[in-house]
């Protein structure tokens, strides 16, 4: 019995910060897609506070956004857009990364849409 319930218990928390762990980074992730979207389509790469923090429930997630060309172009002059989210669980830190490529010279559009009703009496 003595040495069953420390392996039992030392089993149970690495399964306690593994269902932790997953949870976080998939919140991180949630946040870091969220925020490259907002500023692709704000069109404020280059422009906006290239770091924050999202407070989801009672954690906060600092992210930090950061653009550089792309090494690969050499004709359009796209840029590599990376936004990157930390977390922690039980003390250690952690972090996710969402990127995408942007293309600095476009132009975002946003498009509305407004809907008529009309009504007709008899």
């Amino acid at each position: 019995m003595a040495i069953l319930v420390p392996v039992t218990m030392q089993g149970v928390s690495v399964a306690s910060r593994a269902g932790l762990l997953g949870q976080r980074k998939a919140a991180a992730m949630r946040i870091a897609e969220r925020v490259l979207d907002e500023q692709i389509v704000m069109g404020q790469i280059g422009t906006a506070v290239p770091y924050g923090s999202i407070v989801e429930g009672d954690l906060s997630f600092p992210w930090t956004l950061k653009s550089d060309p792309w090494p690969e172009d050499t004709v359009i002059s796209l840029n590599v857009v990376s936004v990157r989210v930390e977390f922690t669980v039980q003390g250690n830190t952690y972090e996710v990364t969402a990127s995408t490529l942007h293309d600095p010279l476009a132009v975002p559009t946003v498009t509305t849409s407004t809907s008529v009703v009309s009504a007709t009496t008899l």
